[in-house]
């Protein structure tokens, strides 16, 4: 895995707030919507021991954060390889 990856809903405030994230800083992700896409909220489920929390992120060091506040976004991002 290159990408970010982004499993959340577009009714979701903290999902929105995470893409705005994203989106300002210029970072690519790829945004898996849970509320049309079965295998998407089948995968959330999976990772949250069967509890639907969005947004779940997954980084390309294979890490996860569940709906992470926009300080530890920022945390996550500078820990990773290449950051400036």
């Amino acid at each position: 895995m290159t990408r970010i990856h982004i499993y959340g809903a577009d009714w979701c405030p903290d999902c929105r707030r995470a893409k705005r994230f994203f989106n300002k800083h210029g970072i690519p992700y790829v945004w898996h919507d849970t509320a049309a896409d079965p295998e998407a909220a089948r995968f959330v489920r999976q990772a949250n021991d069967g509890g639907a929390i969005i947004p779940t992120i997954v980084f390309p060091d294979g890490s996860m954060l569940m709906e992470p506040t926009t300080p530890q976004l920022i945390a996550k991002m500078q820990s990773l390889p290449g950051a400036a």
